[in-house]
C-alpha cells in the first residue's frame, strides 16, 4: 500500500468528507480497473461476457433453480437484462428452463449438468485472476479489508450513515 498523502504542517485541515471521497475515486479506479481485466479474460478465455458469468454464478448458488424474477433480484438487474443471456444459455445447452409444479405459466432457470461443469471452470480461472489482481495484499490486509467493506455495506443496507 501507498504511504497516506501528507499535507504541510501550516495547511489547513481538510474536512472528514475529503478522505471519504479520495476513498470513493480509489474503489471506483480499482474496481474498473479489475473488471475491465475480468471481462477480457472472459472474452479472451471462455468466449464468454461478465454478465453471463454472473448469471451463471447466480444459478450455480442456487442449484435448485430460480424464476427470472428472483434471479433478477439477486443480480440486482431488470428482467430484461436477465432473459437475453439466460435465452443464450439455454440455446447453448448450459441452462434450462423448468416449469413449477402448479403453476403452468411459471417457470425456474437452472444450471444443466454441462452448465455446471462449465461454470466450475470458468470459476477456477476467476478466481486465479483475482487472486492475482489483489495480490498485492497478504491475506490479513485482505480479511480485515473485506471486513470493513461488509461493515460499510450493513450501514449502507440500514441507512446508518449520518448525513452530512
Amino acid at each position: 500500500m501507498s504511504a497516506p498523502e501528507r499535507r504541510p504542517p501550516d495547511a489547513p485541515a481538510e474536512p472528514d468528507s475529503k478522505a471519504r471521497l479520495r476513498l470513493w475515486l480509489r474503489l471506483l479506479r480499482t474496481t474498473r480497473t479489475i473488471e475491465a481485466d475480468l471481462r477480457e479474460n472472459l472474452r479472451r478465455d471462455f468466449a464468454t461476457t461478465l454478465p453471463r458469468f454472473d448469471v451463471m454464478a447466480a444459478l450455480n448458488r442456487h442449484r435448485a433453480g430460480l424464476k427470472m424474477s428472483d434471479l433478477s433480484g439477486v443480480l440486482r438487474v431488470s428482467n430484461g437484462n436477465v432473459t437475453g443471456i439466460v435465452d443464450r444459455l439455454a440455446q447453448d445447452g448450459l441452462a434450462e428452463r423448468v416449469a413449477l409444479a402448479g403453476d403452468r405459466r411459471a417457470s425456474v432457470v437452472r444450471l444443466t449438468p454441462r452448465g455446471l461443469a462449465e461454470f466450475a471452470r470458468q470459476a477456477a480461472a476467476h478466481e486465479t485472476w483475482i487472486d492475482r489482481a489483489l495480490g498485492a495484499l497478504d491475506p490479513g490486509e485482505a480479511a480485515r479489508m473485506a471486513g470493513e467493506l461488509a461493515r460499510l455495506a450493513d450501514a449502507q443496507s440500514r441507512k446508518d450513515i449520518p448525513d452530512a
